[in-house]
């Protein structure tokens, strides 16, 4: 029977210790080559400061060094989110939530999501909207300076939409007008898109996200309906190309994800009317599918329980199974493929009940876990930053109990978080191997 690693001399680092710079090892049973889907057993990870610096044979760890022991677990990297909503609270019954709460409260609330987020071992997001525009800058840039506990975003500012399309707050009285800050990324022509872009970009947003169809939860959109022409779609893809960022788009409809594609943005968002012919049109763009398979299960339960509205339960049972079909048939065909759930309208930290759905509509559990790692970082145009466990990418690390390539489920109960070289969720003692 093995010795508790401290009995062993072995010091168990505190995230203060993490935080200053000084290396350490961590020691797991096996590591995860996401790449390769496989395990590899007997390696030991050194982390100098934000990075991985070394990965060689647990014997060769040095004398007196300083280790984490994750005996009992597989090591691997951070996971990845592109598609969730880290401000303010998450779905609910009412369309005027949004007007009840202030800027103030939704940043305090989304600084919580993002903690709970890196708790739950996703130490990337894209995150891709928020109703107050630039809420979500100032997020990102507070967990960039270590204000705040969360991973690493990269943030949309806004929504790119037209009035009272996808990305509006509605269902509103046709008295009441939602505050200026929210309508910040509306625009209804071309040239005014170019300069909701620029604005959006100079607010400090990484990318552009784009409502180019009607939405599930927005009251009075259709999720099927186009609400850009492929020129507008093509300028916002132009003007962000200017700055050196790209566009992703909200698209349901068959026809919107033809237009978004062919005006080349990144990726398509949802996709739930996903066709052959967009399927090829996006094999042909290289365009990446960002799905929330999972979604439509939360929303059937528990928009029924608490009493959502009957438009929204309707339409999230109109593209819930098109939107899986379609995914599997995408899989099949070779579509690029990132991980992404809209969480926000779920709770923040469930984001890896994902796996099993798309394992279960298409995916092995290697392809799923490459999805949230591996690709999801080439899709955000990362992949030489992290996404990878390394030498010299960052050191965004997590412990899992078992092997997640045999039960995907394992990833549901992140044991451990490293974070940029810090150490954000520690080992619980009872979780070290004896």
């Amino acid at each position: 029977m093995r010795c508790y690693a401290l009995a062993l001399g072995v010091l168990l680092l505190s995230p203060v210790a993490a935080a200053d710079g000084d290396s350490y090892w961590v020691k797991p049973d096996a590591v995860l080559d996401v790449e390769r889907g496989a395990l590899r057993d007997g390696l030991a990870i050194r982390v100098d400061g934000e990075r991985i610096g070394e990965i060689v044979p647990a014997s060769a760890i040095p004398d007196g060094a300083s280790v984490l022991d994750w005996s009992g677990h597989v090591a691997m990297p951070g996971l990845i989110d592109l598609h969730t909503h880290l401000v303010g609270d998450i779905q609910g019954a009412s369309p005027a939530a949004p007007l009840l709460s202030s800027a103030a409260r939704d940043a305090l609330v989304g600084a919580a999501n993002a903690r709970a987020t890196l708790h739950a071992g996703f130490t990337t997001v894209r995150d891709v909207g928020t109703y107050r525009a630039f809420v979500d800058v100032a997020l990102r840039d507070a967990i960039n300076a270590a204000q705040v506990e969360g991973p690493r975003m990269y943030v949309a500012g806004a929504y790119l939409t037209v009035s009272k399309g996808g990305g509006e707050v509605t269902g509103l009285a046709p008295d009441v007008e939602p505050p200026a800050e929210m309508r910040r990324g509306v625009a209804d022509d071309v040239a005014m898109v170019r300069r909701r872009v620029r604005e959006l970009i100079n607010g400090g947003a990484d990318f552009v996200k784009v409502i180019a169809t009607g939405a599930v939860l927005t009251a009075g959109t259709t999720p099927g309906a186009p609400e850009y022409d492929e020129a507008e779609l093509r300028a916002a893809v132009d003007e962000a190309a200017n700055a050196g960022r790209f566009v992703v788009a909200h698209a349901h409809g068959a026809e919107g994800i033809h237009r978004a594609v062919r005006a080349g943005v990144r990726s398509i968002e949802h996709g739930s009317y996903l066709d052959a012919e967009g399927i090829r049109l996006m094999r042909e763009h290289g365009t990446w599918l960002v799905a929330d398979v999972y979604n439509g299960t939360y929303i059937a339960q528990v928009g029924r329980r608490d009493g959502w509205p009957a438009e929204i339960l309707r339409k999230n049972d109109e593209t819930t199974g098109t939107q899986r079909a379609g995914f599997r048939e995408a899989v099949k065909a070779g579509v690029r493929v990132g991980f992404g759930t809209d969480a926000g309208v779920f709770p923040h930290g469930l984001n890896a009940r994902q796996f099993a759905f798309m394992v279960e509509h298409g995916m092995t559990p290697a392809q799923a876990i490459r999805a949230a790692t591996v690709d999801a970082a080439r899709a955000l145009g990362r992949e030489g930053e992290f996404g990878v466990i390394r030498e010299g990418l960052a050191a965004d690390l997590i412990a899992v109990r078992g092997d997640p390539l045999a039960d995907v489920r394992r990833l549901e109960d992140v044991r451990a978080v490293i974070a940029r070289g810090r150490v954000a969720v520690p080992l619980r003692h009872g979780d070290v191997a004896r």
